[in-house]
């Protein structure tokens, strides 16, 4: 499309592009879209995990840092 026959046509297509992003915008703002997720229940999740490897850490420690050496030491030391 030129730009003379832009500048001829009427201002439809302006007024067409405007109103469908603000109904997107609309509706985004809405909130009833069913993919934005549950977040409460996402944090409460995340929250939760760092509980469970606090409580699986703290107790064990010895034992995890002792087993990642000795991991680290043979994969390092070829076999």
């Amino acid at each position: 499309m030129s730009r003379q026959t832009w500048r001829k046509e009427p201002p439809m297509r302006a007024f067409a592009y405007l109103t469908a992003a603000l109904s997107a915008l609309a509706e985004r703002v809405r909130g009833d879209d069913p993919e934005r997720g549950d977040v409460p229940g996402w944090v409460m999740i995340t929250v939760m995990t760092a509980a469970l490897v606090l409580a699986i850490l703290v107790p064990f420690r010895a034992a995890i840092v002792s087993a990642v050496t000795n991991a680290m030491s043979s994969v390092t030391s070829g076999g």
